[in-house]
């Protein structure tokens, strides 16, 4: 709680600055004499007149209150000042507040040879026994905050030893018992309630800020905005905590300086102006600051104030309908080409920032082939015109589009699109030599493989779009990776140069891909590509071959086979298997081999006994099904190996043994060679 003092010079210098102001009017409220020197009386007598006091708000003095700073006195209706009991010691000074609807005022009270004091409360009990003694216990004595009260344990004095702050402990509950000389208690212990006065030190505070309030465009007179209320921490029973609001100052006073009004109880701030007024298109700025005023005492002028700032912004509503700059729109662009063409720009006076300013564009005739679209810049809100499919100008050299804006939200309803919320593009295509295009693409033939050389395959053809200009067209080879094909320049007939082969590495799936180009005689000249694919049909032109072509096993072997045989074919069914297994009867004599099928890809390979350790060549025989069938001979080598003791050992079989008619050959070249 403030200091006592400083409080009555801010409530006097206010009352100067009162008297200052009104020092030309003939009545000046307040008291007539402000300052009192009286003598310290060795009592003060009950209902005793001590002086008299003249107050005048110089309107009837309606209501008028007087307080006084001491308990033990008051003001009587006309103006004298009086004890409201015997009482000695009051303190070196009183001071008295009176108060009407229209003027307050304070006058002070200076007793000559009077005492301090802190505070006393006289506590009398004249029945209780001699040589006892008061003793006072509770909150404020004996239990924290200690210390604050006294008793004088003779006389039943209670004091106040500190300064009480009415908003940190507004009441206190103390026990005043008698007690003999040995403490022991006689009578009690009675309850004793200390009421702490409050007085006007705290101001009002705005809590809750920051206070952002929107109201729409146009509203009419007296639309509520927002509400804006302080706390005054004082007693809420007095007029300590009795706020009044008020607005200080309008940031900007456009167009009016008074464009709210906040009511003083309530907090609620509202409109005061017309609905004109209110418009945000031709306000210089949408945003208002009040500087909010809460004032205690009800809001006199000796109340204590807080401020806080009010942001009030005005809302946009979509009573401004978008309008194009003009109503016709030129644009040209290249045949064949796609993207942005033209930007259509439009005004709207609305929030930028809203959907009320936002634009949807829309083509509302000439697009039935839906070659264009329109969409908008979020940045300009401009719309963007562009080609999704490219235009033939052989088709259509011009094109006309009306498009029409409208607002992502909806117009108020006094408000409508009108004539300038449509326009019209004319779009201009311009010629460009287009290259020719194969028809079909891709082109597509079926042959055999292994077709003779020079064989026709088909003749390609071309035709250019730009019909009239009456270009001539030329063919080429443009990829063709195999090398196989060629063409005429001037008719477009593709033959072979090569043999045709659908197992060769740059056939994929039986298909063979070529490319070619169509170029006209424009200037610059332009190309066209079209595909060739060649499906190859299969001829039985690859023997089949086996797999493995080694094998082991041992000279003591109890189970005489050797090895399965697998078989494979490059070309394709009928002309692969089922494989046919045959050991070649002329190389081998039949009592030592044996080949049996196992299915129609693979044979098994065994021995009818057991042979020495040595190298054989086995030479084995597969045939295909195509008609006719191919055959090939592959020699199987075959080690037969020592196995002693779980141990492999092939080094004794590095010798190969041949059949008879082996040697014979083997001797036959050996002679041809001296």
């Amino acid at each position: 709680m403030q200091p006592r003092t400083p409080l009555v010079l801010c409530v006097l210098l206010s009352q100067v600055l009162l008297l200052t102001s009104a020092e030309d009017l003939d009545c000046i409220p307040g008291f007539q004499q402000k300052v009192f020197h009286i003598n310290q009386p060795a009592e003060f007598i009950e209902d005793q007149s001590i002086l008299n006091l003249t107050f005048s708000d110089c309107k009837g003095n309606d209501k008028l209150r007087y307080e006084v700073s001491s308990p033990y006195f008051k003001v009587n209706s006309d103006g004298g000042l009086v004890a409201l009991r015997n009482i000695t010691a009051v303190g070196k000074t009183l001071f008295v507040h009176a108060r009407t609807p229209h003027a307050e005022d304070m006058a002070e009270l200076v007793i000559v040879g009077g005492k301090d004091i802190q505070g006393s409360l006289q506590v009398v009990d004249s029945d209780r026994p001699e040589r006892s003694k008061f003793r006072l216990t509770g909150k404020g004595v004996d239990q924290e905050p200690k210390g604050i009260f006294r008793i004088n344990e003779n006389t039943g004095s209670v004091s106040v030893t500190r300064t009480l702050d009415r908003e940190v402990i507004a009441v206190y509950q103390l026990f005043v018992e008698t007690t003999d000389v040995n403490g022991k208690t006689l009578e009690g212990p009675v309850p004793l309630e200390v009421i702490v006065i409050d007085q006007n030190d705290n101001r009002p505070i705005f809590r809750e800020g920051p206070y952002i309030g929107h109201v729409m465009e146009g509203s009419p007179t007296g639309t509520t905005v927002m509400r804006m209320t302080a706390f005054d921490a004082d007693d809420p029973a007095t007029d300590n905590a009795l706020l009044r609001y008020n607005i200080r100052q309008q940031t900007p006073d456009k167009p009016s300086p008074n464009m709210f009004y906040i009511d003083p109880e309530k907090g609620d701030i509202v409109t005061v102006v017309s609905p004109a007024l209110l418009d945000r298109e031709t306000l210089e700025n949408p945003k208002y600051e009040l500087i909010i005023e809460a004032q205690d005492m009800a809001g006199l002028d000796v109340g204590l104030t807080g401020t806080a700032t009010a942001t009030i912004m005005i809302d946009d509503k979509n009573d401004h309908s978008p309008k194009f700059t003009k109503k016709e729109f030129q644009a040209t662009v290249e045949e064949g080409a796609v993207g942005v063409i033209v930007n259509l720009t439009v005004e709207d006076k609305d929030d930028p920032t809203t959907g009320a300013w936002r634009a949807a564009y829309t083509i509302i005739n000439g697009n039935p082939g839906q070659s264009f679209e329109i969409h908008t810049n979020p940045q300009t809100n401009e719309g963007m015109l562009s080609v999704v499919k490219p235009l033939d100008y052989e088709i259509s050299a011009f094109h006309t589009l009306l498009i029409k804006v409208e607002n992502e939200d909806p117009l108020v309803p006094d408000v409508s699109y009108g004539p300038s919320s449509t326009a019209t593009v004319h779009i201009t295509v311009l010629d460009v030599n287009e290259g020719p295009v194969f028809y079909p693409d891709p082109m597509m033939v079926t042959k055999q493989e292994n077709i003779s050389v020079g064989s026709v395959l088909l003749t390609v053809n071309a035709t250019d779009p730009d019909s009239l200009q009456h270009q001539t067209i030329r063919y080429s080879v443009y990829k063709d990776p195999a090398g196989w094909l060629n063409i005429n320049p001037i008719n477009g007939t593709v033959d072979t140069t090569a043999v045709l082969d659908r197992e060769s590495p740059f056939v994929d799936n039986s298909v063979y891909t070529a490319l070619f180009l169509a170029i006209d005689s424009g200037n610059p000249p332009a190309t066209g590509t079209g595909t060739l694919l060649i499906t190859l049909e299969d001829v039985n032109d690859n023997a089949p071959f086996i797999y493995p072509t080694v094998a082991e096993v041992c000279d003591d072997a109890k189970n005489l086979s050797v090895v399965i045989l697998g078989a494979s074919d490059k070309d394709l069914h009928p002309n692969t298997d089922p494989f046919k297994f045959e050991i070649h009867k002329q190389a081998v004599p039949d009592k030592v081999w044996k080949i049996s099928k196992i299915n129609n890809t693979h044979a098994l390979v065994s021995l009818l006994q057991n042979l020495n350790k040595a190298n054989y060549n086995l030479p084995i025989m597969v045939t295909d099904s195509g008609k006719p069938p191919m055959t090939n001979i592959t020699d199987l080598r075959v080690q037969v190996c020592s196995c002693r003791n779980s141990k492999v050992d092939c080094n004794a079989a590095g010798a190969l043994r041949f059949s008879l008619p082996s040697l014979l050959l083997l001797s036959l070249f050996s002679l041809a060679c001296l």
